[in-house]
């Protein structure tokens, strides 16, 4: 959130998308949770001619939804935001589990303020106003953190591919379309491929229940995932591992 007559970006760095190099920052996807429409009309536009993929939400809500909902490379977040604060949004994914690096960008800028950013889960903090050639390189460094398996783009599990970045899921070049709850429950057992993942696990990673609610939604929502996976293919990748779980492997 910006004050009355505030600037976001330096006057100096007005315009610098084209001049700035982006770096390797090809095929990059970020979340830009900022209230400022101005502000993140502007950071959406300078990011996208630098070659990256920037979605906006405009309040913390909506921020926290499309953070956990969908995968990113890198999370931009305001600390003052509407419905719900920010360092309230970056506390929440990462209780969830989502482990994607957070650049705080904040009018708030003392060493106290970026202490608790910090401290909050962030990975980075820019105070504001600030020079959109020093964000593009910070977002490009926090970007580099991959390797981890949550920070894997492709998964693949024999000819069924899921790409976390475009959230597009073939097999056998064929796309098939998943609602988002499905995405996440495919997601993760690609993540965890080879292995048995229980009831339990997929409640507190895909729904965030903590408990058992005794119902058969996941049952019915992995009935409804092997359906569309496993349509018109001969060799099954889902099984039901009874009394355990389920798995997602290839035999062939």
């Amino acid at each position: 959130m910006t004050t009355a007559g505030q600037h976001a970006v330096n006057s100096s760095d007005s315009g610098c998308a084209e001049a700035v190099s982006a770096g390797n920052v090809a095929h990059m996807k970020i979340l830009i949770i900022e209230d400022d429409l101005e502000a993140a009309a502007y950071l959406t536009k300078a990011f996208r001619e630098a070659g990256i993929i920037a979605d906006h939400a405009s309040d913390g809500e909506s921020g926290l939804f499309m953070g956990t909902e969908n995968t990113y490379d890198v999370a931009i977040i305001d600390r003052m935001l509407p419905r719900r604060d920010g360092l309230s949004v970056i506390s929440e994914l990462r209780r969830k589990g989502v482990h994607t690096p957070v650049l705080i960008l904040s009018a708030l800028g003392q060493v106290d303020d970026r202490v608790t950013g910090l401290r909050a889960g962030g990975d980075d903090y820019l105070p504001k106003p600030y020079a959109f050639s020093e964000l593009l390189a910070r977002v490009e460094v926090l970007g580099r953190r991959k390797g981890t398996p949550e920070q894997d783009v492709l998964y693949r599990v024999g000819d069924l591919e899921l790409d976390r970045l475009s959230h597009e899921v073939r097999r056998g070049g064929k796309e098939i379309l998943l609602q988002p709850r499905e995405f996440r429950l495919l997601e993760y057992l690609m993540k965890n491929a080879g292995q048995v993942v229980t009831r339990t696990m997929l409640l507190e990673n895909v729904w965030d229940y903590h408990f058992d609610p005794q119902t058969n939604v996941i049952d019915v929502h992995v009935s409804r995932l092997r359906s569309k996976i496993e349509k018109d293919f001969s060799q099954p990748l889902l099984k039901t591992i009874r009394g355990a779980g389920y798995m997602i492997k290839d035999e062939g």
